[in-house]
């Protein structure tokens, strides 16, 4: 049977691979249900299905650069994100930002609202320019940014169709230093919150909630000499995994060597995997403006995680207007969460914690462990309804939705 990549999920139904998007036309049109399965970097059942589950890794792979100053890339919803940002770096040309792994397909990532990191660097999907997928009828529908629906339509859970491509937003390309601070006192993420998250193109901050002191990732595009102090902390003086008893092998270079955005941005490098993925995974989204008293929640939860947890990041990511995105509106603090792979010992842990941070208007990843029901996501999620309508006119009879659309995003 077919499984996720943490190995916690067993899907219904085999994965169907079509070569040709002529075949995947077909087998969406004669299909009475469909469900579509990226990289299976999800860790509850949004991708699972009683019908065809899909999966579009090989469908012939498109990385149309054509004539960035007017469109971007064009690239098959398949494609990892490491292979279009070799090819866009070969080019002089570059994203906006990247997550943590560079082995996630594009589609997948966009869909479930997948971000990196910076004050000033909206979510992964935020660089979509147009999206093309084959909807209920089998039949290919694109649809850009003037496009009335276009807002509802990359970050839509599977729910519109399959995605066949999709046009990215560049940039020329850059360099980013990477450096890493041991020791930085984890008060400073409430007392110095802006100054830690805006002190480099990219920040991420590492803590298991319980040490007073926390690590922090910083990448930069200014690249000058790191300082060998900083925020009371101290320059690395190695290479580091976010994981600290972890080996740093896969970790993308540190120590303020300056590289390739692409090499850079990603915490892991392509050309290894970065764990087993013997892990589940939980996110959750608050304001900006909210962030020092969500700092002070986690803090006084640390005894709590310490039994399940392995890491918690913290990040920032700017507002984009893309409906069911987590920073949909306003700019964000992401609070990221690695837990043992113990689905019994961590459900009460991730309760207890939706509850400390419910007061701070908290959403959730779409893709990841979570415990808030479907009148909780609507008043978070501002644009639910409207996403409903959106889906319901893409998909009238209920195509693409499965067990989890019906849970959390009811008609």
């Amino acid at each position: 049977m077919t499984r996720n990549w943490a190995g916690n999920v067993e899907f219904a139904s085999e994965l169907r691979r079509p070569r040709t998007v002529g075949e995947l036309q077909e087998l969406v049109a004669r299909a009475e249900k469909v469900r579509v399965l990226g990289t299976g970097h999800s860790f509850n059942r949004i991708a699972d299905t009683s019908g065809v589950l899909v999966g579009v890794q090989e469908l012939p792979q498109v990385i149309d650069i054509g004539d960035p100053g007017r469109h971007g890339v064009t690239v098959s919803a398949g494609t990892r994100y490491g292979e279009i940002t070799a090819a866009l770096q070969a080019r002089g040309l570059a994203l906006h930002n990247l997550g943590s792994l560079p082995h996630i397909s594009v589609a997948g990532a966009c869909s479930t609202g997948t971000h990196g990191s910076g004050d000033t660097n909206g979510p992964l999907a935020d660089a979509v320019n147009a999206i093309t997928f084959v909807n209920a009828d089998g039949e290919l529908v694109t649809l850009t940014r003037d496009d009335p629906d276009f807002a509802g339509s990359i970050v839509s859970l599977g729910a519109l169709g399959v995605t066949v491509s999709l046009t990215l937003d560049v940039q020329p390309s850059y360099e980013i230093s990477q450096v890493v601070y041991d020791g930085v006192p984890v008060d400073r993420l409430q007392s110095d919150f802006a100054d830690v998250m805006g002190s480099a193109y990219s920040v991420s901050a590492f803590t298991d909630w319980v040490d007073p002191e926390v690590m922090v990732w910083r990448k930069r595009r200014e690249l000058s000499e790191p300082e060998p102090q900083w925020m009371g902390g101290r320059l690395a003086d190695g290479a580091r995994h976010p994981i600290k008893v972890m080996p740093a092998d896969y970790a993308t270079q540190q120590g303020g060597v300056p590289g390739p955005w692409n090499e850079r941005l990603p915490h892991f490098r392509l050309e290894f995997t970065p764990s087993n993925g013997d892990e589940l995974q939980s996110e959750y989204f608050v304001p900006r403006t909210r962030a020092a008293e969500a700092v002070d929640v986690l803090r006084a939860l640390g005894n709590r995680f310490a039994p399940v947890l392995q890491v918690s990041e913290v990040r920032t990511v700017a507002a984009d207007e893309l409906w069911l995105s987590p920073s949909q509106g306003r700019d964000t603090v992401a609070l990221h969460f690695t837990w043992i792979q113990d689905e019994a010992a961590v459900r009460p842990v991730v309760a207890d914690l939706e509850e400390a941070l419910a007061p701070l208007d908290t959403r959730p990843h779409w893709g990841k462990v979570f415990e808030a029901d479907a009148a909780t996501l609507a008043e978070r999620y501002p644009k639910v309804k409207d996403f409903v309508g959106l889906a319901a006119k893409y998909d009238p009879a209920g195509k693409f939705r499965n067990e989890y659309l019906d849970t959390y995003l009811p008609l």
